[in-house]
């Protein structure tokens, strides 16, 4: 019972943090957030499952017990991992804790109450990624909305609520037609639990029977588009993407670091295990239309980032552009684009933890994040300034990182893919134009910022970031080059995992 055991340990540290003075909230929530990060390491030490945990492959550290009765269905604590979670449980456990360690000088209220909110959030992300059983997961899903609402609302900048009751209303009205729309589907199926394999198996079997009237084929499609609108949201893709910056903009340093690196990913996570899994002929008849947002999301997001003046608004906007990529790998239906759209989730997250992290350094530092407003930061800020130099480059795509891994990935995998109707090697076309984009707002910002001579229009004295700011910069780039060299610690088990996924698009 390690994911019950990695969860329990997660809502324990949340309350303990949250009783504690605020002058050791800091460093015990950090010490305690590592508890997890060890168990999640120990976890993928010993992951020996293959396939897919929906479809019949194999579920690690898998349990299964029945909880409520409710009006004829059963419902279950149904937890477990497989190549697809395994590496999102990883990512998450790993960016915590340096989420943590880069509040410590920003945050100086309520710190017990912050950093506590911070452990709640991770343990619910933890559910979203373990739970099996769809009433479990919609839980943990819903509860993650709760921490982050505070965590922008009370410690986010002049315009936090505006921000949080956006993202929230956005969030919350998008979970709600995605639970109508899965709810539709699970009542017009012949099963008795929530159990997302029994339903998978279920539909995969063409057992979908007429609704109130409604023939099958529409309930399937009814389903189909409300989740996708439902995820599309969370991603988020053009053109429900306008909370997303607002929410950057106004967070706390720390709360964008998880907001880019761990709940973005949520939204493609369930795409890819509820609409790519469980109804793929719905997805391949509607590839062309997905396809063609994909191409919008990269494009047009990588447009606004160009246009902005404030470094933490080029990476909210980058972050639309970066998850297009990975709904155009979803979409392919293929071994690399599927399994380089999952891998592209983790070097994502990475990157751009690192960047919303490095912007957070020398905002510390400069109290500004305009780019008419400063230059000449290399000189002052020689460290913090080559980690974010590397980070934005790991945008770009350069090779030996992650995140030219991730995208070579999806761009072999959907240049060859079946579906669409052949079209799939223009839309591969037009978004690898969005690379150039990228290469254009990312060295514009730097050049602007980061070079040239000196000139701050605050009054503060800007120098060397001090260790505990530079740390956790220093491990995430490490981090994003071990797997940019060395892509097979987790594409392996992604290959094994999203195999089936494959065989169902194309059949």
């Amino acid at each position: 019972m390690i994911i019950e055991t990695l969860i329990a340990v997660t809502f324990v540290s949340a309350v303990v943090v949250a009783l504690a003075p605020d002058e050791w909230a800091g460093r015990l929530a950090f010490a305690l957030s590592l508890l997890p990060f060890v168990g999640s390491l120990y976890m993928w030490s010993q992951f020996e499952a293959a396939g897919n945990a929906l479809t019949g492959g194999g579920i690690a550290f898998e349990t299964q017990a029945d909880w409520l009765e409710v009006g004829g269905y059963t419902l279950q604590w149904f937890v477990g991992v497989d190549g697809i979670s395994m590496p999102l449980l990883v990512l998450t456990t790993f960016l915590v804790p340096l989420a943590i360690l880069s509040a410590w000088t920003p945050i100086s209220d309520r710190i017990s109450q912050f950093y506590a909110l911070l452990l709640f959030m991770e343990a619910n992300l933890l559910g979203v990624f373990t739970a099996l059983d769809f009433f479990v997961w919609f839980i943990f899903w819903e509860a993650v909305l709760v921490p982050m609402y505070f965590l922008i609302g009370v410690w986010g900048g002049p315009r936090r609520k505006y921000a949080a009751i956006k993202f929230f209303a956005y969030t919350n009205l998008a979970s709600l037609v995605m639970f109508i729309g899965f709810m539709a589907l699970v009542f017009a199926l012949p099963v008795e639990t929530f159990g997302m394999p029994a339903i998978t198996a279920a539909l995969a079997a063409g057992e979908v029977e007429a609704f109130y009237g409604i023939a099958p084929d529409a309930i399937r499609l009814f389903a189909f588009l409300a989740l996708f609108v439902g995820f599309a949201v969370k991603v988020p893709m053009v053109p429900f993407h306008t909370w997303l910056p607002d929410a950057h903009v106004e967070a706390p340093t720390p709360v964008s670091v998880l907001l880019a690196g761990v709940l973005l990913k949520m939204g493609t996570y369930a795409l890819l295990r509820f609409n790519f899994t469980m109804l793929p002929e719905e997805a391949t008849a509607l590839a062309v239309p997905i396809a063609a947002i994909a191409v919008v999301s990269v494009i047009y997001g990588a447009m606004l980032a160009l246009a902005q003046q404030d470094l933490k608004r080029i990476v909210a906007y980058s972050s639309v552009s970066s998850m297009g990529y990975v709904i155009l790998g979803l979409i392919a239906f293929t071994e690399y684009g599927v399994g380089g759209a999952t891998f592209q989730m983790v070097a994502h997250g990475l990157i751009s933890g690192l960047m919303f992290m490095a912007v957070g350094v020398v905002y510390n530092a400069t109290h500004t994040r305009m780019l008419s407003d400063m230059s000449g930061m290399a000189d002052r800020m020689p460290v913090a300034v080559g980690v974010l130099v590397a980070g934005a480059f790991a945008y770009m795509g350069l090779p030996l990182m992650a995140g030219f891994a991730g995208e070579f990935f999806i761009f072999v995998g959907s240049f060859g893919s079946p579906v669409a109707g052949g079209l799939m090697p223009l839309f591969t076309a037009a978004a690898m134009f969005g690379i150039v984009i990228v290469a254009g707002y990312l060295l514009l910002a730097m050049q602007k910022t980061l070079f040239g001579p000196f000139s701050l229009a605050t009054d503060y004295e800007v120098g060397r970031a001090p260790v505990r700011d530079v740390a956790p910069l220093m491990a995430l780039l490490g981090a994003i080059i071990l797997l940019g060299v060395a892509p097979d610690l987790f594409f392996e088990m992604i290959r094994d995992a999203v195999a089936d996924v494959v065989a169902g698009g194309v059949n």
